[in-house]
């Protein structure tokens, strides 16, 4: 792999991950004495993360960590509850049985709540793929991975902190994936989804680092 997609990766993760927090500054000479490169792989890097929208250019003063406005929080679950659920039908539809009997693998959590993350993040991935279709298993992707810092107010959000509700909606949708029942799959996660986004929304809200968009 190269240098310059090792930096990205690495950058993007920690970004994801929180490790730089929504509105934290960031500096080219920083991240390279941080990831012991030159800067040039780290300008190239921020420049992906900036198309992304997970950076935004400062003129004269460096980058900084997008915040997770409400706007933009709205706007990715809803793009999120019109592509997941076609990519469950899909694979309802079109993928083998044992594609569909891999995701038991997803039927059963423990751990800590990055532990969760990392297992959330892969359930929804392994959905995107049994799909069959490259293009919207990668578009998926590509909001799950974004939507992790959400996943992290979400948890935050749920009574007692603990995830296993969230399991056991994995688990409906499993049995109703295997057992191929197209509506059923349907308002699983439709439902999934849905609950995600009231468990965010009014977190988002009392979070002072998240900030809403204005009007222009």
């Amino acid at each position: 792999m190269l240098l310059r997609e090792n930096i990205y990766d690495l950058l993007r993760g920690d970004i994801l991950a929180c490790r730089f927090a929504p509105g934290d500054e960031m500096r080219e000479q920083d991240l390279a004495e941080r990831y012991s490169v030159s800067r040039q792989p780290v300008r190239d890097a921020l420049l992906r993360l900036q198309r992304e929208h997970l950076v935004t250019v400062q003129p004269r003063q460096g980058y900084r960590v997008t915040p997770i406005s409400l706007s933009d929080a709205r706007d990715l679950l809803r793009f999120r509850l019109a592509l997941e659920p076609a990519c469950v039908l899909e694979a309802i539809e079109g993928a083998p049985d044992s594609v569909l009997k891999s995701l038991d693998e997803f039927r059963r959590f423990s751990g800590s709540h990055e532990d969760f993350i990392t297992y959330n993040r892969g359930f929804h991935t392994a959905l995107a793929h049994a799909s069959g279709n490259r293009r919207m298993a990668t578009a998926l992707c590509d909001l799950i991975g974004q939507a992790d810092r959400l996943v992290r107010v979400s948890i935050s959000n749920l009574k007692g902190h603990d995830p296993a509700k969230l399991v056991a909606e994995h688990v409906a949708l499993i049995d109703a994936m295997q057992s191929r029942e197209t509506r059923t799959a349907a308002r699983i996660i439709k439902a999934h989804i849905g609950a995600t986004e009231k468990r965010v929304l009014p977190a988002l809200k009392r979070n002072a680092v998240i900030v809403e968009e204005r009007s222009l």
